[in-house]
């Protein structure tokens, strides 16, 4: 029997351990993993028994004797650490060289052409937390109009707004007249609205964030599948980091708890190709603000819903579970980390088995490629005869 519906997880930012290259990225002992392991909030004796302890490397939580499932790291082969870059290559692309970034801000000519075209004067325009990026320039903004710009160690251009003084239709807006323009060597990986609502100093983000990608710059699985006609079904920002393209259906969400809720939805539906889901929390909530223990408890509310995951597995379903890069809570810095991220393959007629460590996140769009016959080239080393 054939496999007829892809499950893909991206449990956004959880790494499992840092790379050989990290020492480049400044990333030299992060491990995402081993940190939230620290934390007395853990409980996923799920994920255990699915193999994550027995991946090569981790020696932070307890092994399985019998895993449930295919099992192993991956390296990333791009020149990133970033959510864009991150999940291209599980679709297929590997970045060469990496997307700008603006430890400084962004050039005058930059922030000019954003005014002209926005008619927003701009706030801030540093590397920054988001939290206390409102803190420090929400009270001015009410007061004076202006935007606030900022960026971090990744390739994005983060435009913050309050929601009673800039309506959320209108900063998207104003995001999508700032993707048009950051284009060619001014090209962020992504746009990122960041809406805030309440008084100083009592400021807090919502959940209305949206991001604004690039356009892939080359065919990934996704347009492979979309070419075949079969399904593309994208949970979470997903849609939003492929620009919309590739995609049949899609559902934004606001937390992992409606991302894994709509993902349980669609398994009851009847489709025949791939549902990609997006669980972004723990890097937007918990890997960004060092909480170790935030990070453990969302990581134990997935796990809780592995059991019902597997129980609506059909016979021809698989279920992958991966990551697009670090973002290590006990790490010095907020920013995203260099590290290897895990890889789980579940299923009705899938054993336990370690495939090592694997050298492209492309690996796994390869594998979608040779299980749907789609005729897909890309790096990476496909799982597709251990899977089927």
């Amino acid at each position: 029997m054939g496999i007829k519906r892809i499950f893909l997880t991206v449990l956004d930012s959880f790494g499992v351990g840092y790379l050989t290259d990290a020492d480049k990225f400044g990333d030299m002992g992060a491990n995402t993993l081993k940190s939230v392991s620290k934390s007395e909030k853990l409980n996923i004796p799920n994920l255990i028994k699915c193999g994550l302890g027995n991946i090569d490397g981790v020696d932070c939580i307890e092994k399985c004797d019998i895993p449930l499932g295919i099992y192993g790291k991956i390296k990333e082969a791009s020149q990133g650490k970033d959510t864009t870059v991150g999940h291209w290559e599980i679709a297929g692309i590997v970045s060469s060289s990496p997307m700008p970034t603006y430890p400084n801000g962004f050039p005058s000519e930059v922030l000019e052409e954003f005014t002209r075209l926005t008619g927003y004067g701009v706030l801030c325009n540093k590397p920054y937390s988001g939290t206390q990026v409102i803190m420090d320039y929400g009270k001015e903004h009410l007061e004076t109009g202006k935007l606030i710009i900022y960026t971090s160690a990744d390739s994005v251009f983060q435009i913050a707004g309050h929601e009673e003084l800039i309506p959320i239709e209108k900063l998207y807006e104003v995001c999508e007249i700032a993707r048009k323009m950051l284009v060619g060597k001014h090209g962020v990986g992504r746009v990122i609205a960041r809406p805030f609502i309440g008084e100083y100093p009592n400021f807090k983000r919502t959940a209305n964030r949206r991001d604004f990608s690039l356009e892939p710059p080359k065919k990934t699985v996704l347009d492979a599948l979309i070419e075949k006609d079969l399904d593309v079904i994208s949970i979470g920002k997903i849609y939003d980091i492929f620009a919309h393209r590739g995609i049949s259906q899609y559902h934004l969400t606001h937390s992992n708890t409606e991302g894994i809720s709509k993902m349980l939805e669609i398994m009851d539906c009847d489709f025949n190709g791939l549902c990609f889901t997006n669980l972004v929390d723990f890097d937007m909530l918990y890997g960004h603000r060092n909480d170790v223990d935030g990070y453990a408890s969302a990581l134990s509310e997935f796990d809780l819903c592995i059991p019902r995951i597997l129980e609506n597995l059909r016979e021809d379903d698989i279920y992958i579970i991966t990551a697009d890069h670090g973002c290590d809570p006990g790490d010095i810095s907020t920013d995203h980390t260099r590290e290897y991220v895990p890889v789980i393959v579940l299923g009705k007629n899938i054993s336990g088995q370690s495939i090592g460590t694997i050298d492209c996140f492309a690996s796994i769009a390869k594998t979608i490629g040779d299980v749907f016959k789609l005729g897909y080239e890309c790096e990476g080393s496909s799982l597709a005869d251990i899977i089927k």
